[in-house]
């Protein structure tokens, strides 16, 4: 498997992590209850009030078709902005017209459905002068149909409609926009993270080596005629050795205290490599990094429990973050059996409830009730967990 072959499965797999953060995109389909709103023309059909039954039909007929289709193209941008969308919003307003001038009545509640249609399509800043138009026109309309009475009620839902679904629309994808946006940030941030710890361990690692290489070459020289020298030389190589170990810790240290999102993304690809399906959902503000580092040990033991001893086809992992507290929860549908070697002092998931008590919080662990493990971690959220003793990563065996 090549390295642009993992890169784009990663970058899959980040994709549908914010999927599943930011759930299913709207559709046309939340604008279809508001059809109801005809069925008082079409009552007016069935008891013979609307003239012609068969073209006060087939104009209902033709005004849901139009609705339908406009609606479920608006939440498209593409779609929304093509002049076959356009063309069918403005035949829609016609049939609007004909059918509020020809019967009126309960027929001009076809107007708060055009403006409706005419939001959810006609998004950016001129949106005010065109729902004041529409609405105008509406309450004109009205007035030569049914007089002042009906005129100002006619008005005002045509152009409530007409903003407010504008306006939630418009809000829904500027939302789903800057979430897009904050996702790329944080990958582009973790790449440049990697490729500077790449870059860093290569130059340390490059200096060393050739160092111990030299030196390994000058002792191998050396040895058979000057055994002092030589013993030096493999001193110097014990001491370049040892400093390469302890600044490579340091280095890996510093690497390893990563985000809660890493974690996640390492999860998923272990539990994807042992067959089991994986579900990841992310909710809340975002937590400080030390929170982060514990969370992120909390899913790195427990992921590592599911692949080693569930047996299970598939794992929830949910982060929420609501209030005070933020809650982890990693659950499989295994066979409910315990780690081996996760109740042991100091190790495995005993050891990160010690961790996660000093911090303030709580970790429990268990069969589901409903099959499988489940593994609970509880945490404060706030500026008193950047200095808990707990927030510290330890290293974790499993």
């Amino acid at each position: 498997m090549t390295w642009w072959t993992r890169a784009r499965r990663r970058a899959a797999a980040r994709r549908a992590c914010a999927a599943e953060r930011t759930g299913p995109p709207p559709s046309g389909f939340a604008l279809l209850p508001w059809l109801l709103m005809g069925l008082g023309s079409f009552s007016n059909l069935l008891q013979g009030k609307a003239g012609n039954p068969w073209v006060g039909g087939l104009g209902l007929f033709a005004f849901n078709s139009l609705y339908i289709y406009v609606t479920f193209r608006a939440f498209d941008r593409a779609k929304r902005q093509a002049p076959s969308t356009r063309l069918a919003l403005l035949l829609m307003g016609l049939l609007t017209t004909g059918l509020a001038l020809g019967y009126g009545g309960n027929w001009l509640l076809f107007f708060p459905l055009l403006g409706l249609a005419t939001g959810a399509t006609l998004r950016g800043r001129h949106m005010g002068r065109v729902g004041v138009l529409l609405a105008a026109y509406a309450a004109a309309l009205a007035w030569v149909r049914e007089g002042w009475t009906e005129a100002p009620n006619i008005g005002y839902a045509t152009f409530l409609s007409c903003m407010v679904t504008a306006a939630i629309l418009g809000l829904s994808e500027a939302v789903r926009e800057l979430r897009a946006a904050r996702e790329e940030l944080a990958r582009r941030a973790v790449e440049k993270e990697r490729l500077r710890f790449s870059r860093d361990l290569h130059d340390l690692l490059g200096h060393t080596l050739s160092v111990i290489v030299v030196k390994s070459e000058a002792a191998r020289r050396l040895a058979g005629r000057d055994l002092d020298a030589a013993l030096a030389q493999i001193g110097d190589i014990e001491s370049v050795g040892r400093q390469a170990l302890t600044e490579i810790r340091e280095a890996v240290t510093g690497y390893r205290e990563g985000s809660l999102s890493t974690e996640l993304t390492r999860a998923r690809s272990a539990l994807a490599a042992a067959s089991v399906e994986p579900v990841v959902r992310q909710s809340g503000a975002p937590l400080a990094p030390q929170t982060e580092a514990l969370l992120g040990w909390v899913v790195r033991e427990a992921v590592t429990n599911v692949v080693r001893h569930s047996r299970a086809t598939r794992c929830e992992i949910t982060v929420e973050s609501a209030g005070e507290r933020v809650r982890l929860t990693v659950t499989d549908d295994g066979t409910g059996v315990p780690a081996e070697g996760a109740g042991t002092g100091g190790t495995g998931l005993r050891g990160l409830t010690e961790r996660l008590a000093a911090a303030g919080g709580s970790l429990t662990a268990g069969p589901a009730p409903q099959g499988g493990f489940t593994v609970t971690a509880e945490l404060p959220v706030g500026p008193e967990d950047q200095g808990a003793e707990g927030a510290v990563p330890v290293a974790v065996e499993s």
